[in-house]
């Protein structure tokens, strides 16, 4: 049927409730088509209103009510802007002028029964003009909604008079509206981290989405009574180039949540993972090169907010002058010939000082850095420097000037990461460094890198800032106390710009970064070592992160190649703190007790192995001589006897002794004395002693040595919710095993925040293990809701480490429960020997690597073997759910 018979039969049928769905899901099809065939979005936008428009007047219109002078229909909030996207909310207001008659109760239920049978997400509220007020004086949500309403069916007059009254100081000031929307916003923007990089930002409620230009124009209409954020134009609060801003960007915005409804079939504002390349697709993102298409289509958007967060930053400046400073004598405080403190804003004394004096751009953030009691850059000087940024050239790049106040600004004692998202914001950081510029709001598509590499970038700044204060001794009690060691900080922080500053190019981001980063140092004039030492850091800078998490840091041949590796000690201490502040920006799931103990363990043994030199290699049977003798006095203090220590030692190979702390050994080895012939399996678990971020908990299991062992224990932790982050099983020439587990909880922390839970860890795996017959089936876990958007098929290395007779095996897979297990079930079916591993999970990505052997103790030197390996490997890690 066409239209117009639809809408016939909605005003005639007895029950049109059918016809009503058929001419909504029409339109809505139709639109939807349009949408993907690239029609005007906001064309689209309020042809949904449009239809439900008619559909609610024809609905209305059938019923007595309708035709009275005191009640009328009327659209309020978004869509009392003309504005509906596929599946947004639709509020109404139905107004009466003196209340509810009594002849109107039964028609009004039937009316509202059906809306809700046409399946339309419908709000509504019942209110007299009388009532309306009330609300809106209580609720300053029912007031925004007030201020944009349409009058549906019924006399517009009713509309009308609420809305003089709205608009009325009666209901709220226009002082007392301002600052409780100003208050909503900050809410808002804390909610979501106060950052518009999020990895599944909200295209309506983030920093700089849809509501920031809503609350912009509610407080507009407040103001001024206009009802189209146009108009301010005309009042000379919003430039041209503004206004195409705001128009542009909500434009865009609504390209992305008008598609994403589509997508989800519902009222959905979040860019989840499960939409995000398929509307990337939908909006024709292709991929270029090896930037995916969804990853330019997520830069359009944070460069889309942040433009937008700027220009909010003015107009709500504008307002918070006009509406709460109108009434008080400005506070202005002389800086220089070309700036001054206005009421805690820096602005320039005049628009021009950025035309006459270009080094003025980056001189008013010195300054900020120089006067923590300015909050802001006044809205005015805002425009002035947006109007004049296009002077930052070559020649500008160059000027001795301004390389010199740069430089100044990073040895400036402040929040430096604050004033450099302040250039950033304005558009100044991005045009000086321009290869900064290419990396802002780029992001990768994964679980693990959850900011843009920006915005990453800003996080270490600020780790780095915060390693001076007293918060940071508990976090990072080494980091904080090697900050204050270093000659140079702002050799720390430059090296802390580029680290990332070459990713998306191709090739290895760490070697074109320092080529970059050399080029900085150059221009800015630092001396030749302090250019080596910058340049070094950016092309080492995973150096210490790589090597911590996937070697075996107590192989005194890793310690002593990683040293060699590294220059000096003041380069070790610099690259101590960029590892411990690029890993906590990475990912805040990502840094945690374990890690922090590996970086601290690995910075002190190359400290040794430095102060030692390099040129002599350690003597691995030296190394564990020494240990066993140390941990022997422990035990003979103990009054262990030489016999019964040896029993136990005579049992497993010297690589026992290389892994563990004499202490840690001692402590063992005294456990499984006193635990003699009992047939149950002995198992200890014992916290780290040291700092807060730097404890972990470590399961020791000693028992008869049982096929699948290593698979049923990693099932069992599983279940019991504990993440392994590193595991060890000790070579044992007779009956018995001792394997070593290294376990965080879900937040990161060791067991010792949960006494409780440490013993009925132990309990568990004592039942659990006792006997073969009992090792549970693999745990199968439902797999969380973003991992399934990531999968990659799994990848499988091998190499021979010939120095310790083992083979290396890494597994590159994505992260799944029971993933473990698997792995322990294909090496028991090739009867391979596990020795070591190593558990790093990134975001969605494992990179675990194992330390394996064939099952005479030796490294496996047949290819054919590896191949058969691998293939099951990959094939039992796939089939994984």
């Amino acid at each position: 049927m066409d239209r117009s018979e639809l809408e016939s039969r909605i005003s005639n049928d007895p029950s049109p409730v059918k016809a009503a769905r058929e001419l909504l899901k029409q339109r809505y099809n139709a639109d939807a088509e349009a949408f993907r065939q690239g029609a005007d979005v906001r064309a689209l936008v309020h042809s949904r209103a449009d239809t439900v428009d008619t559909v609610l007047r024809l609905t209305w219109n059938r019923y007595p009510f309708s035709s009275s002078p005191d009640i009328a229909l009327i659209a309020v909030g978004g869509y009392g802007r003309g504005e509906l996207h596929p599946h947004s909310d639709i509020d109404l207001l139905i107004l009466t002028r003196n209340g509810i008659e009594d002849r109107w109760h039964d028609d009004l239920g039937a009316f509202i029964t059906l809306l809700w049978d046409l399946r339309l997400d419908i709000g509504h509220s019942v209110r007299s003009i009388e009532e309306s007020k009330a609300a809106a004086r209580e609720d300053i949500t029912i007031l925004t909604n007030l201020l944009e309403t349409r009058t549906i069916a019924g006399p517009d007059e009713l509309r009308m008079e609420l809305s003089e009254q709205v608009y009325s100081d009666n209901v709220s000031t226009d002082r007392d509206y301002f600052i409780a929307k100003r208050e909503e916003q900050q809410q808002r923007h804390q909610k979501y981290g106060d950052t518009e990089y999020n990895l599944e930002p909200n295209v309506k409620g983030s920093p700089g989405a849809l509501r920031d230009i809503q609350t912009i124009g509610w407080i507009t209409k407040r103001h001024f009574g206009l009802q189209n954020i146009a108009d301010l134009t005309r009042f000379s609060i919003l430039t041209e180039e503004e206004h195409q801003i705001l128009f542009q960007g909500e434009t865009f915005l609504w390209q992305l949540r008008y598609g994403l409804q589509l997508l989800a079939d519902r009222n959905e504002n979040r860019l989840l993972f499960d939409h995000q390349r398929a509307l990337a697709q939908m909006l024709g993102y292709k991929d270029e090169g090896k930037r995916l298409g969804v990853e330019l289509m997520m830069q359009s958007y944070y460069r889309t907010v942040l433009a937008l967060a700027e220009l909010a930053d003015v107009i709500l400046q504008y307002y918070d002058e006009a509406i709460l400073g109108s009434a008080s004598e400005d506070a202005i405080q002389p800086i220089n010939k070309r700036f001054q403190i206005r009421n805690y804003y820096i602005e320039a004394v005049n628009n021009q000082v950025f035309a006459y004096a270009p080094y003025a751009i980056m001189e008013i953030f010195v300054l900020m850095a120089q006067h923590p009691e300015i909050k802001g850059i006044r809205a005015t000087t805002i425009r002035s420097l947006r109007a004049h940024r296009h002077l930052i050239d070559d020649a500008f790049r160059s000027d001795l000037a301004v390389t010199t106040l740069f430089m100044e600004l990073l040895r400036t004692p402040h929040a430096l990461d604050q004033t450099l998202s302040a250039m950033k914001k304005y558009s100044v950081l991005g045009r000086y460094l321009p290869e900064f510029g290419q990396i802002i709001g780029q992001m990768q598509h994964d679980l693990f890198h959850i900011y843009t590499v920006d915005a990453h970038t800003m996080r270490v700044i600020r780790n780095m800032v915060r390693l001076n204060g007293t918060e940071a001794q508990t976090e990072y009690p080494l980091a904080s106390r090697l900050i204050h060691r270093l000659p140079k900080l702002e050799t720390l922080y430059i090296a802390g710009i580029y680290h990332d500053v070459a990713k998306g190019r191709g090739g290895d981001h760490s070697e074109l970064g320092a080529i970059d980063a050399e080029a900085f140092c150059k221009r800015h004039h630092l001396s030749e070592r302090d250019t080596q030492l910058v340049s070094w850091l950016v092309e080492n800078h995973l150096l210490m992160s790589m090597t911590a998490q996937r070697k075996d840091i107590s192989d005194p041949d890793i310690i002593h190649g990683f040293a060699r590796a590294v220059p000096s000690q003041a380069h070790l201490d610099y690259l101590y703190v960029l590892t411990v502040c690029d890993i906590s920006a990475t990912n805040p799931k990502l840094w945690n007790t374990w890690r922090a103990s590996l970086l601290r363990q690995l910075y002190i043994e190359a400290k040794r192995a430095l102060r030692r030199g390099t040129e002599t290699p350690i003597d691995r049977q030296e190394w564990v001589r020494a240990t066993q003798s140390e941990a022997r006095e422990i035990l003979h203090a103990q009054n262990m006897t030489d016999e019964q220590i040896d029993a136990i030692w005579d049992t497993v190979d010297e690589d026992y002794f290389l892994q563990d702390s004499t202490v840690d050994i001692a402590w063992q080895t005294a456990a499984i004395i006193r635990h003699g012939d009992n047939p149950d399996p002995l198992v200890l678990i014992r916290d780290t002693r040291g700092g807060p971020s730097e404890g972990y908990s470590q399961i020791i299991i000693y028992m008869k040595d049982r096929v699948a062992l290593f698979a049923a224990t990693t099932a069992v932790l599983e279940q019991l919710n504990l993440n392994i982050v590193d595991a060890r099983i000790s070579s044992s020439e007779g009956p018995y095993s001792i394997s070593s587990y290294v376990v965080l909880d879900e937040k990161g922390q060791p067991l010792g925040t949960d006494p409780a839970r440490k013993e009925r860890t132990r309990k568990r795996l004592i039942e659990e293990l006792d006997d073969p017959d009992d090792y549970p089936d693999i745990i199968h876990r439902r797999t969380p809701r973003q991992l399934k958007h990531f999968a990659f098929p799994t990848e499988v290395t091998f190499s021979n480490d010939t120095i310790n007779q083992r083979t290396v095996m890494e597994v590159v897979t994505p992260d799944r429960p029971g993933l473990l297990a698997r792995v322990g079930q294909v090496l028991l079916e090739h009867r391979v020997r596990l020795s070591n591993a190593k558990i790093a999970t990134l975001g969605e990505r494992v990179e675990d690597v194992f330390f394996v052997t064939d099952e005479h103790g030796e490294p496996i030197r047949d290819p054919a073997v590896c191949q058969a390996l691998q293939q099951d490997l990959c094939k039992m890690l796939d089939d994984i759910q």
